[in-house]
């Protein structure tokens, strides 16, 4: 068996590493949408560490003057001084918390809402390159993964650092010798701090790649659940399944053990300082007037009150490159150009003169899939494009609507270049039914009216569709009609019922010009002979292109083009092709003729 068909982490792991500076400035610049919560947040969480601070600050007098030399007033004020502060301090956290909480799922809602619509003006090539597995897993996993590099880690940063400082600053006031002893670890947990994150970025972005490895190959054997059982491939998807969540483990652990080593290097140099002053203390080897009791034990408590908000210091490190690596993904898809919208033409409803001139084209300027083809299509005429699979007969449809750009060439309606035409009147002016239905989970009478103002749209006009379409007679059968959910892509309706759906939406959106991309292969033989009675019917005063498998459903079209290798070798009505003994349309519809 193959190896996964899209990018696995292998592949994206190896992407050159962006400017981080640069990228959490970005990632931060979300937060300008939610500046007043953000600024409650950052206050509650300073004046949150500020109580701490106070605390170990009032350890001093409270040994002084409680213990070592009894102060009675003091002792009658400290107990409520001491639950008053601890009330505001949990006052603080949950202000500080709610705010915080708010603009992280907002900043995540908005970059889900930025990438969902970004994903849908991008053109079809990206889709082509792209599973939706990995679109999915940056939509859902990597979008919370920046919430918390932008929200989390901020929060960590102004809560403990503030802590620092003020734990700091009561140090100072107190013995400055000792500061300074303290402080001397700096430079070394720095060091520590930076070479750990360096390989923290990396293992983050290919553990979240490895997640968007999971979603693809959970959803591609979920939605292909048939072909597995039937196929007996239960036993390669668990396989291909394991390996890819084996993979995802492997990069987990190992970002545990670069925040594991992070940490414990911090604690140990933390710790290392702690009992450096603790011997200078107690040996009376710093200048200055000797520690009281009270000042000691208060300069010591700093000090451990610091490791924790110094540990939480050097642990944001990894929310931190986890986020950047999930931002950096969705900035790169973001960064990509959007669908090119060229044209400056509005147009209400063409005639639907159709032409193609000289147009060549090919897939990422690879093999060439069209060359030089040239036709025209009247209005209300009905032209049929036959051929091999791969001759180029669907691209020449996907060309029309602009899901790709010719290379050369121009393809014209009523005389107006495509590229010349805003993109959203262009695809106004077709209905497309092809062979693959895509039906949403969703009623019927929604789906048969999709991208029209529901609103606007009357059941009348919907049922009309449906019966002009031979669905009606099996939609009565539902228990609830026109609103019956028709599961995720149509899953509780037979293929023939959702191609049934799916030109009765092409009939209700009325366009000028309709595409059919083997609209009735997917159709019994009973249902195909409803379904052309219907097709002659709603074609009647429209162009039609009609991309044709079975050649018996196109004998009526005014013309026909037959494609070969990308060119087309002949053209004209299908008695005319059928006399001539050297045609390719001959020879096809023989073949057929005899395989039926």
């Amino acid at each position: 068996m193959g190896r996964l068909s899209r990018k696995t982490t292998k592949d994206l792991g190896k992407k050159p590493k962006g400017d981080s500076v640069q990228i959490y400035k970005r990632l931060l610049s979300y937060g300008k949408y939610y500046l007043g919560a953000f600024a409650i947040a950052m206050l509650a969480n300073i004046l949150y560490s500020a109580v701490d601070s106070l605390f170990a600050y009032l350890l001093k007098p409270i040994l002084n003057k409680g213990f070592v030399s009894p102060d009675p007033v003091f002792l009658k004020y400290i107990p409520i001084t001491i639950i008053l502060l601890f009330v505001f301090r949990a006052a603080m956290n949950l202000i500080g918390s709610y705010s915080m909480g708010l603009v992280a799922r907002s900043i995540v809602m908005k970059f889900r809402q930025q990438l969902f619509a970004h994903f849908l003006h991008m053109p079809s090539s990206f889709f082509d390159k792209s599973s939706s597995g990995q679109l999915l897993a940056m939509l859902v996993y990597n979008a919370a993964q920046v919430s918390s590099a932008c929200t989390d880690a901020v929060t960590t940063i102004i809560q403990s650092g503030a802590l620092v400082i003020g734990l700091t600053v009561v140090m100072a006031s107190i013995s400055w010798q000792l500061t300074l002893v303290f402080f001397i670890s700096i430079p070394f947990i720095a060091i520590v701090v930076k070479l750990c994150s360096k390989y923290l970025r990396v293992v983050s972005r290919n553990a979240q790649n490895s997640i968007a490895d999971i979603t693809h190959v959970a959803e591609e054997a979920i939605e292909g659940y048939r072909v597995v059982r039937t196929f007996s491939g239960e036993g390669y998807e668990i396989d291909k399944f394991n390996q890819v969540t084996k993979n995802n483990v492997n990069w987990e652990l190992k970002a545990v053990i670069f925040k594991a080593i992070n940490t414990s290097s911090v604690q140990l140099i933390g710790v290392s300082v702690l009992a450096v002053m603790i011997y200078l203390a107690t040996q009376h080897l710093i200048g200055g007037e000797p520690l009281s009791a009270g000042g000691f034990t208060a300069v010591m408590a700093a000090m451990m009150g610091m490791l924790k908000p110094m540990r939480n210091l050097t642990s944001v490190s990894a929310t931190i490159q986890k986020g950047l690596a999930g931002a950096e993904s969705i900035f790169d898809v973001l960064d990509l150009a959007p669908e090119k919208d060229t044209g400056n033409i509005q147009l209400e409803r063409v005639a639907g003169q159709v032409e193609f001139d000289n147009v060549s084209f090919s897939y990422n300027n690879a093999h060439q899939v069209l060359s030089n083809i040239s036709f025209t299509v009247a209005p209300g005429e009905i032209v049929a494009l036959v051929g091999h699979s791969g001759s180029g007969k669907s691209t020449l449809a996907s060309l029309l609507t602009r899901f790709y750009d010719i290379q050369q060439g121009h393809i014209r309606i009523d005389e107006h270049d495509i590229f010349d035409i805003q993109l959203a009147d262009l695809r106004k002016q077709f209905a497309l039914v092809t062979q693959h239905v895509t039906l949403f989970n969703d009623t019927i009478a929604n789906n048969i009216a999709y991208g029209m103002d529901i609103e606007k749209v009357s059941e009348k006009q919907i049922i009309s569709a449906a019966e002009s379409a031979y669905a009606k007679e099996f939609i009565d059968r539902l228990p609830e009609g026109i609103h019956t959910i028709v599961g995720e892509n149509g899953v509780l309706l037979s293929g023939g019922q959702r191609q049934r759906l799916a030109i009765a939406r092409a009939i209700l959106k009325d366009a000028p010009i309709l595409i059919l991309d083997e609209a009735t292969s997917a159709l019994d033989t009973e249902s195909e002979r409803y379904i052309q009675a219907a097709l002659e019917v709603v074609m009647k005063n429209r162009t039609t292109i009609v991309i044709a498998h079975r050649l018996s459903t196109i004998e009526n079209a005014d013309k026909i083009i037959v494609m070969e290798h990308g060119k087309m070798v002949e053209s004209g009505k299908h008695i005319e092709l059928l006399n001539d003994e050297t045609s390719v349309y001959r020879k096809l519809y023989m073949m057929q003729f005899q395989e039926n």
